[in-house]
């Protein structure tokens, strides 16, 4: 199947963001993509400030919009994240819709960004959202996939899991930053993609320069063999890559890595 990765740029206007997104997801339809992938806070600035202003419930105006757009299209769409509010709390939250619109998963990112490097990216999730408890997999005509959210993907084990549970397709929106981007965005998911010999979608928004939180941009697709096959600079645009699961199957027949997994000797307590 054919995935496309919307990298739009992202502003201060939750109308203009969603209009915007919406008219991504149309073109990414009608050039034939099946699975359409939204990036890391599509609807909001990524910015503590913004999250509480942001927050919506589900259903809400934003996830509405999305069911509408997955429903017309006849498309998976995985919604990125906004801030999602539920039961007084605010999550970093992905939804998941399928061809008839239906919600089949929604992932409550696990994982907060609380860093400060020293002459670099300074900032912490945790003084407005609250984090997630749940592996997040969907069941799709195309097998399962694994949907998690930018920080996520700095913890082996979580996509590990998803690999285990049948996924052969991981999904991360995410906004890595001018810091963190550049050493480690395509490495991580290189690594991700071979570890696990899965497909690997790292769907960003495009960067803007006058933002207080300049996202890298850069979205990428890997194989399972860890190669980029689909890849885009900062700027906006639609990128598109061509998913192919006895291509999978062949790269696990011939290195059989999970099935060598020595799990006699891994601690008791690891997965």
């Amino acid at each position: 199947m054919k995935i496309a990765v919307c990298q739009m740029k992202v502003c201060g206007d939750k109308d203009k963001n969603i209009s915007h997104a919406l008219e991504m997801i149309d073109e990414a339809a009608n050039n034939g993509a099946e699975i359409i992938v939204l990036p890391e806070m599509f609807n909001c600035p990524y910015e503590n400030s913004y999250f509480p202003i942001f927050a919506e419930e589900y259903p809400g105006k934003t996830t509405e919009s999305l069911s509408n757009a997955a429903k017309k299209n006849s498309v998976y769409l995985v919604g990125g994240s906004i801030p999602e509010l539920e039961d007084g709390n605010i999550y970093n939250t992905s939804f998941v819709f399928d061809r008839n619109g239906e919600l089949i998963g929604k992932h409550q990112k696990m994982h907060l960004f609380d860093i400060d490097v020293e002459g670099g990216v300074s900032f912490k999730e945790s003084d407005t959202l609250s984090s997630g408890h749940k592996v997040t997999i969907v069941d799709t005509e195309f097998g399962k996939i694994g949907v998690a959210i930018c920080y996520d993907i700095r913890f082996p084990e979580l996509s590990r899991l998803m690999a285990l549970e049948g996924a052969e397709l991981i999904i991360l929106p995410a906004a890595f930053n001018m810091t963190t981007g550049p050493a480690h965005w395509e490495l991580s998911i290189r690594m991700r993609a071979l570890d696990n010999q899965v497909y690997f979608v790292g769907a960003a928004p495009a960067r803007d320069e006058s933002a207080s939180y300049v996202a890298f941009g850069n979205s990428r697709v890997s194989d399972p063999w860890g190669n980029i096959i689909a890849a885009a600079d900062e700027n906006e645009c639609i990128l598109y890559a061509d998913i192919d699961k006895e291509y999978t199957k062949k790269v696990r027949s011939e290195l059989p890595l999970l099935k060598h997994r020595r799990t006699d000797l891994y601690s008791v307590n690891f997965f």
